[in-house]
């Protein structure tokens, strides 16, 4: 049976995004239908929107969604009506790289929403001609009030979980706190230099702060960022505009560079400067997304001499039913202060959460459904 309900619809690159009435597809085996609470807005979202990462039109987006299971296909067996639930992204769970519990790798995953796969048809405009929409983005198009979600994309949650809340653990969060706990897997008492302070990078902050890192520098072009930072966890702050950041970053680590690095903006100048800051064997990583094909230059001989290591994350490494439940206990136990960085807004206020995360008004702005 199909079900009209309502969605953030954008009918195509770079144009305004319209609360509009859309039909879902009846559910197949293998998806969930889920009402949705909550939904977490992510810069990808605008960069599938405005055209920097390649998405398919019309369509809708959102991939940090908050809500309750209303049913289930015959072929999933880990859920059931009622379910409270996060959504994240899909993987398929057979390739090598989902078999090596590497899910944020899935080959599958990865064609589906950045390849020539593009996005799976699963939506229709609730207009005469009935136009078809992209849907299934991340595995969920959680800008919706209602969603068909692929049923690898939904961890399950306790009954009194705050979806609001936590909603944005679906990519964001864990994308910045997996950057610490899972690909740079940084040790206690070293050393780190977060560039890009946004909802990604807070996030790895409060992560370098659970770690037990014992320097944990925030580098952003927002000094009411930094201030924020260094609530949550940062010992140091450095303006991202400073011309000498690198050697600002060398001077506060007490040695010939940090042992980590993270890049949360993806802008080729701040990857040369997160890699340029490593000490000897220092490891940096990547989670800003750029436009493909964009470039950032390495001093190959510094690089070689001093065992420097540069890795990409994507999703911060993670697999959703193990880091959503984890992040969730942190912050009941005061650990991983994620309120502090979450703005909620009435669904129909959209533009303005849209308007105040570009702006920088808002480090993570969450859209209320219910």
């Amino acid at each position: 049976m199909s079900i009209t309900t309502q969605a953030l619809v954008s009918r195509q690159v770079n144009s305004s995004v319209e609360l509009e009435n859309i039909v879902l597809d009846p559910l197949r085996p293998d998806e969930v239908l889920v009402e949705i609470h909550a939904t977490g807005v992510c810069h990808t979202d605008f960069a599938c929107m405005n055209g920097t990462l390649p998405a398919a039109f019309p369509s809708v987006f959102g991939h940090e969604g908050g809500g309750v299971v209303l049913d289930v296909g015959r072929n999933i067996k880990h859920l059931q009506k009622q379910d409270r639930v996060l959504l994240s992204f899909d993987s398929c769970g057979s390739c090598a790289q989902c078999k090596s519990k590497h899910p944020a790798y899935c080959q599958e995953w990865a064609q589906r929403n950045f390849g020539q796969k593009r996005m799976d048809g699963s939506l229709s405009l609730a207009t005469p001609d009935g136009t078809k929409l992209h849907g299934n983005f991340f595995g969920q198009s959680s800008f919706a009030r209602h969603t068909i979600v692929m049923g690898n994309s939904v961890v399950k949650v306790p009954s009194d979980t705050q979806l609001g809340l936590f909603s944005p653990l679906g990519c964001g969060v864990q994308t910045g706190a997996g950057a610490i706990l899972n690909t740079l897997d940084v040790q206690p008492s070293k050393s780190v230099a977060i560039f890009g302070v946004g909802s990604v990078g807070m996030s790895a902050v409060m992560a370098a702060k659970m770690r037990g890192a014992s320097v944990i520098i925030a580098i952003d072009l927002q000094t009411e960022r930094l201030e924020l930072a260094k609530q949550l966890g940062a010992t140091h702050s450095v303006v991202g505009s400073d011309e000498d950041v690198v050697a600002q970053i060398q001077k506060i680590s007490g040695s010939n560079g940090v042992d980590y690095s993270v890049d949360c903006a993806g802008i080729p100048m701040v990857v040369e400067r997160a890699l340029d800051c490593l000490g000897t064997r220092g490891k940096g990583a990547t989670v800003g997304a750029p436009a493909p094909g964009k470039r950032a230059g390495v001093d190959v001989f510094a690089h070689l001499v001093m065992g420097r290591q540069y890795i990409g994350c994507c999703e911060g490494d993670s697999d959703p039913q193990q880091m959503i439940p984890y992040l969730i206990e942190q912050h009941a136990k005061g650990e991983f202060p994620l309120d502090k960085i979450v703005k909620f807004y009435q669904v129909e206020d959209y533009e303005t959460a849209f308007k105040d995360i570009k702006s920088g008004k808002a480090l993570k702005a969450v859209l209320l459904w219910k």
